[in-house]
């Protein structure tokens, strides 16, 4: 969080990651990604500077964080599925001989040419 002042000298702090943009004309505006804005003192070079040493502050933190040994970062997956046993083979997976060729298999005639049905909407 960074601590501002609003033109009434009374100080706020507001979280730097929530803010769209940050404008000048004359006053210093704060405007934040829900669209609300604050009129504050500071500049616009001075909200900058606080914000980069706030963000510098987060990293300093996190460097001087004690290492932790033991936990390694690592993806969680999700257990593989066990695969499904096969069936037994039984009286009814007993090879069948192959069905005997009748009329519906045997090749059927090319078509002749000639006109084409016009199947358009219109007729045309």
């Amino acid at each position: 969080m960074i601590v501002v002042t609003r033109l009434n000298g009374t100080r706020f702090a507001v979280n730097p990651d929530i803010l769209e943009r940050i404008h000048e004309s004359p006053d210093t505006h704060l405007v934040t990604l829900d669209g609300a804005a604050y009129v504050v003192r500071e500049s616009l070079a001075e909200v900058v500077e606080l914000i980069a040493d706030y963000r510098a502050s987060v990293l300093r933190r996190a460097q001087d964080l004690p290492a932790r040994t033991g936990y390694p970062l690592s993806l969680v997956r999700s257990p593989e599925p066990e695969p499904e046993p096969e069936p037994e083979p039984g009286p009814a997976d007993a090879p069948q001989p192959a069905p005997e060729p009748g009329p519906a298999d045997a090749p059927q005639p090319a078509p002749e040419p000639g006109p084409q049905p016009n199947n358009h909407p219109n007729g045309t």
